[in-house]
């Protein structure tokens, strides 16, 4: 029984190690996967190790037969559609040989595909078969939770940075090996002692709970390992063959085609696509696109945002890339990759029309306050949205550069912050040339030259383009983004249409992110038609956000200049946590694990007493008396026999405790020195002497002095005594004489 009890128990702490990649997946496709690899390898291993005669079947036969075992299994349940699209082979070897590195390139959750989901199931087959195995063939009480623990670190470096958490399960793996072992505690073939079981279970829920209670609070000061960080990503792809910048001329000559619908509370600015890179001649992505099942990872967080879901139904919309509000959370109803930097999101077939899904998006709202203090990002990727490329096949820098730097300096005069830069070139913009859709497109450097110096006149493509090129003369990180702004209204869905396209520039902050400037002239783009929508106040809310922190930065005297430096240096998160918070704790954590370790040892030592064959138990009883004794003043039985001990007792705590002590002391010498082996009637006796005299001494000394003891680090000492043939054995050795002959 002992060994089907402990079949069960590695079959539950493999399915929750199997659950653990609920940080990878989610909890429901993880669900069936882990239960099913945890229990049909320990089915098989308790069937091959059942009643027989000369024993369990060899090692060997259950390492062949589980490999055909979990092919099948596995190609009947999470493998079913590749077996019955008939792609089984292929799918099977991706999924044992790269699901992990799949894993390790997909935003998380991953998407629950069966490829990747064979990676649960290798992991909970062979911890759950390990596992069996070990209980079934080894004594070892905790040896069998071993494989789930491996099961747990592959599921904990695969999801370190996915949703969710994994607490509740640690919790009841603590339970699930502290019931394991005391169930293993007697070996499995002693016979079980489910006694201690009606104390020990209860014990372990308890410290399930006060690990699932404690782990929030754990100070780690590390951030954890992270194997993603050591997967080299994909490179830059180039998701589609014509930029949606250079489609924005052609959509605005044609304003009436609707591109898509939005089913939503409020109107938000639609981004389409985000383009960082110039390489003197046109503007292109450097967006390192990775699966998703369906999360985003989130931005700068503000201190202000709100929240938006949109249910977009995809019309003439061509091409990759998916609008959606910035920043995008999660999606649902379209498979679609994800820019991680960006939060771009893209499809890796052409969008259809008729296509459906749901964004979930967290706006963010900036204030003058976060702006005010806004300093100029100089990160890797701030770096390389303020380079200006001379172009392709140029050997020397362009003419143009040049000028549009004087340009820039002209129309950011008197300008000292970043903040101040950006925001009066957008308002320089914004009157210096007119808004005209016929404006021929293109935003190369000859272009853009045209534009400023001769033409003056554009469409968003050339008035965002023009503002990037000069931010970046001023070293002002910047990127374009196509969009979409406004629509035009039917019942309760505005109908998204070309004519609504805009392009805008960003410039990125430290510890803000990338701020949207809009060059554009008042009025330019709007909405048209009666029913038309505005894009929303979080457009207005950020320009009047930018103009009123612009106008309060000026240029600051010498007194000015070092409290706001002072002011910058203050640290913007929650101060350290003093090291006497840690020490505390620690002492603490120290204090209650040894109270408990003093508390439970005599318990666990009794328990081992009582266990093992009637000549064991007899010797535990007499031990189990010493240490009753030791509370009355025996510091020593080692040089005592058993009937001295006897009368020592009968001494200090009285008269009937030799009525205990006498008989207790003739078993243990009987058992010794008998011919015969005492019965389990005898063993029996010998702990009710051993048990009466524990409630002699205690009414003797109090149950104050007994707790002392117990508490003291003398405690976990195991006493011992010598009977009378450990006495004579111990003098043969002295004397040289033979073991059989009397000293």
């Amino acid at each position: 029984m002992t060994r089907y009890v402990s079949l069960a128990l590695t079959a539950c702490l493999a399915a929750v190690a199997g659950l653990s990649f609920q940080r990878v997946f989610g909890l429901g496709p993880v669900v069936p996967v882990a239960a099913v690899a945890a229990v049909v390898p320990t089915l098989l291993c308790g069937l091959l190790s059942g009643p027989r005669e000369k024993g369990p079947w060899p090692l060997w036969i259950s390492l062949v037969l589980t490999v055909p075992a979990w092919a099948a299994t596995a190609s009947l349940t999470v493998l079913r559609p590749a077996l019955g699209a008939g792609t089984l082979p292929r799918t099977l070897r991706e999924g044992v040989l790269s699901s992990w590195k799949a894993i390790l390139t997909t935003l998380l959750p991953a998407p629950a595909e069966p490829e990747l989901l064979v990676l649960v199931s290798v992991v909970v087959w062979l911890a759950a078969f390990a596992s069996a195995e070990l209980a079934l063939r080894t004594s070892l009480r905790a040896a069998p939770a071993v494989p789930a623990l491996g099961g747990w670190a592959v599921a904990l470096l695969l999801g370190v940075d996915g949703p969710g958490s994994n607490l509740p399960l640690a919790a009841a793996t603590v339970v699930l090996i502290a019931v394991l072992v005391l169930v293993r505690a007697d070996g499995p073939d002693a016979g079980a002692s489910w006694r201690p079981l009606a104390a020990g279970v209860p014990l372990a829920a308890v410290l399930g709970g006060l690990a699932f209670a404690v782990g929030p609070v754990v100070p780690v000061s590390a951030a954890p390992y992270n194997p993603r960080e050591q997967v080299r990503a994909p490179a830059p792809q180039q998701r589609d063959g014509v930029s949606p910048l250079d489609r924005v001329g052609g959509w605005l000559l044609s304003p009436g085609q609707v591109m898509f619908t939005v089913d939503a509370g409020r109107a938000e600015i639609e981004r389409l696509a985000v383009l960082d890179r110039f390489d003197g001649v046109t503007w292109s992505s450097t967006a390192r696109f990775v699966p998703t099942g369906s999360r985003v990872p989130e931005g700068p967080r503000p201190d202000r945002r709100h929240e938006t879901s949109q249910r977009v139904t995809i019309r003439d919309l061509t091409g990759v890339w998916v609008p959606a509000p910035d920043r995008p959370r999660r999606v649902d109803g379209l498979p679609v990759v994800v820019d991680p930097a960006s939060g771009a999101l893209a499809t890796a077939e052409p969008l259809r029309a008729g296509q459906t899904y749901r964004v979930d998006s967290v706006v963010p709202e900036w204030t003058a306050r976060d702006l005010a203090a806004a300093g100029v990002a100089t990160d890797a990727e701030a770096a390389a949205a303020r380079r200006l490329p001379w172009g392709p096949g140029a050997t020397e820098a362009p003419v143009q550069i040049a000028e549009f730097r004087g340009f820039a300096q002209a129309a950011t005069k008197g300008a000292v912050t970043p903040l101040q830069k950006a925001s009066m070139l957008a308002d320089y913009l914004k009157v210096f040339a007119r808004y005209d859709v016929t404006a021929a497109p293109g935003h190369g450097y000859r272009q853009i030259d045209y534009f400023l110096a001769q033409g003056r006149r554009g469409t968003p493509e050339h008035f965002a383009t023009a503002y990037a090129l000069l931010a970046r003369t001023l070293g002002l990180p910047s990127r374009v983004v196509v969009g979409f702004e406004g629509g035009n209204r039917q019942g309760g869905t505005v109908q998204v249409r070309s004519g609504d396209v805009t392009v805008w520039p960003e410039v990125k902050f430290d510890r803000l992110g990338w701020i949207r400037f809009n060059p554009l002239p008042d009025g330019a783009g709007s909405s048209k038609g009666s029913e038309g929508v505005a894009a929303g106040e979080t457009k207005q809310q950020l320009e009047q956000a930018q103009k009123s922190a612009a106008s309060q930065q000026r240029d600051p005297g010498p007194d000015e200049t070092a409290e706001r430096g002072g002011q910058k240096a203050a640290p913007a998160e929650d101060p350290p946590t003093p090291w006497w918070v840690f020490a505390t704790i620690a002492a603490g954590a120290l204090v209650i694990g040894y109270l408990g370790a003093a508390l439970l040892a005599p318990a666990l030592r009794r328990r081992r007493r009582r266990a093992g064959p009637p000549a064991a138990r007899i010797t535990g009883a007499w031990h189990q008396a010493l240490d009753h004794l030791a509370d009355v003043g025996l510091s020593t039985a080692r040089t005592l026999t058993a009937h001295e001990v006897a009368r020592f007792g009968a001494s200090s705590v009285g008269a009937d405790a030799h009525g205990h002590l006498g008989p207790l002391a003739d078993l243990v010498n009987h058992s010794r020195f008998a011919a015969s082996r005492p019965d389990p009637r005898a063993a029996d006796r010998a702990w009710h002497h051993s048990d009466a005299l524990g409630r002699l001494v205690t009414a003797k000394a109090g149950r104050l002095r007994r707790l002392r003891r117990r508490l003291h680090p003398r405690s976990f000492r195991d006493r011992r005594a010598y009977t009378t043939e450990q006495i004579r054995g111990r003098l043969r050795e002295r004397l040289g004489e033979p073991p059989g002959e009397r000293p």
